[in-house]
């Protein structure tokens, strides 16, 4: 993706880094925040940037805490979102990348996003920089594996939960969150019984490029969906998030399926066709069976729609020839 885009609750409580207090409007609670311990007060004035935090958000039913969303021209249309009718209750921020003036002129008190794709050094708005401003912040723990020292790092999915975990101790509904963990949880349980036996299929990711493709690394959800899926992600030994590679390694790997992941000015069909009439890819054994699989960019990137991507890919692998 370009940068511009129950277990048990104790367990799942403590294994986030957050110490449970009482959660009254006036209370403090301390939660890790991509590796630093961060006091939050309950917020009222949050700002979302991206689909992914504010699905997190509506996913534990905060709406009323939510101010408003900032979505960047890639994102697909709101509409498309199972929380289409909470996204019509808050406001409509920008439809440009995350900035400091927005988030100072909405009188934020918690802006939650993710590092590099929200929150920049280039851009001027970093956690602490919100800081020295009195406004809180909420990492993606996902976009942790980007932040300067490496100091969290989680697999996709248990990423996550653990962004669920911590936003229900910041907003005092951790009973909530939990109940709603358990059932991604158990959603994730319900595809890997079924996955296909034997060798897993190989699966390329195309996110966008022409002369190298961007590709889905370990460290981002599509690894985990295709995993989960019973299928194996040909860059899943690049320790890596979104990262270029080269079309060579990707004719080596010779995947029998195509994931394409669709976003707003880049439409999936534009890129299909590219792969049909490449010389490089024309050949490649998912292009010739035309085994190509759509994936909505919000089911690609951190946030609760992953578990409706690796559903749906699971789907569509158990279609396949075996």
């Amino acid at each position: 993706m370009r940068i511009v885009l129950l277990g048990v609750a104790v367990l799942l409580l403590t294994g986030c880094g957050a110490k449970i207090e009482p959660t009254d409007p006036g209370t403090r609670v301390t939660v890790a925040r991509c590796g630093e311990q961060v006091s939050y007060t309950t917020p009222h004035r949050v700002v979302a940037y991206e689909a992914g935090s504010a699905d997190k958000l509506f996913a534990l039913g905060l709406t009323d805490h939510v101010l408003g969303y900032v979505m960047p021209p890639a994102n697909p249309p709101v509409e498309e979102s199972p929380w289409v009718a909470e996204y019509a209750k808050v406001r409509f921020l920008g439809d440009d990348l995350l900035n400091r003036e927005l988030v100072v002129d909405a009188r934020a008190d918690l802006v939650v996003a993710g590092w590099n794709s929200g929150f920049s050094d280039q851009r001027g708005i970093t956690p602490e920089i919100l800081d020295r401003l009195g406004i809180q912040s909420f990492l993606h723990a996902e976009s942790c594996f980007n932040y300067p020292g490496h100091p969290e790092r989680h697999p996709p999915f248990e990423a996550l939960y653990t962004d669920l975990t911590r936003l229900g101790e910041i907003f005092g509904v951790p009973d909530r969150a939990a109940r709603v963990v358990a059932d991604l949880r158990a959603r994730v349980d319900a595809v890997t019984a079924r996955a296909p036996q034997g060798d897993p299929v190989p699966v390329f990711l195309y996110d966008s490029g022409t002369d190298q493709p961007f590709t889905a690394g370990n460290q981002v959800p599509p690894n985990e969906i295709i995993s989960f899926a019973g299928g194996r992600n040909i860059f899943a030994d690049l320790d890596q998030r979104w990262t270029q590679v080269g079309w060579e390694a990707v004719v080596r790997a010779r995947p029998e399926v195509i994931i394409i992941l669709d976003y707003g000015d880049q439409p999936a069909a534009e890129k299909i066709d590219f792969l049909r009439t490449s010389p490089t890819t024309a050949t490649l054994p998912a292009v010739v069976n035309n085994n190509f699989y759509i994936l909505n960019y919000n089911e690609g990137i951190s946030g609760p729609r992953n578990i409706d991507g690796l559903e749906g890919f699971a789907t569509y692998l158990r279609t396949l020839p075996r």
